[in-house]
């Protein structure tokens, strides 16, 4: 690193209905001792209004990195990746599609979302760190003197 200063930590929001998909990526961060910002949404129709910065979420950070499942209660993920693509104010998002079978796949090719954008459940550290760490912006930080 150069004197620039320390990097920009990206704040992340996870965007996951099951809890126990919730407690595996939370789990992995723990483990891997990811330092950076995590919000959890449990639904479609929160993670737009925080998203957007409406109602109990007016003062919510934007987040910089997006882990985003598909089948949310309510208004489902789809949904809420075409607000994200369709909001200027968004455009810089790092969106992380999270699917659970091909045909997710599938439809996420035919969106147009870049196949090193969505991962397989339950997320892989290693291949999220890789995606996240290759943008020029933004880092996920590993904090290797805390250990236990």
């Amino acid at each position: 690193m150069t004197g620039d200063g320390p990097p920009e930590l990206a704040r992340i929001l996870l965007i996951e209905d099951d809890s126990g998909d919730v407690a595996f990526t939370l789990d992995e961060f723990r483990e891997h001792r990811l330092r950076n910002d995590v919000t959890v949404i449990g639904d479609g129709l929160a993670a737009i209004d925080y998203l957007e910065r409406r109602g109990e979420h007016a003062h919510a950070p934007t987040p910089d990195i997006v882990l985003l499942d598909l089948n949310l209660p309510g208004v489902d993920g789809r949904v809420v990746l075409d607000r994200i693509l369709g909001d200027p104010r968004l455009a810089d998002l790092t969106v992380v599609v999270l699917t659970s079978s091909p045909l997710e796949e599938q439809m996420l090719r035919d969106f147009g979302v870049p196949t090193e954008h969505f991962f397989r459940k339950p997320v892989d550290f290693a291949q999220l760190a890789k995606l996240i760490n290759g943008i020029d912006r933004y880092y996920l930080v590993i904090d290797r003197l805390t250990g236990e």
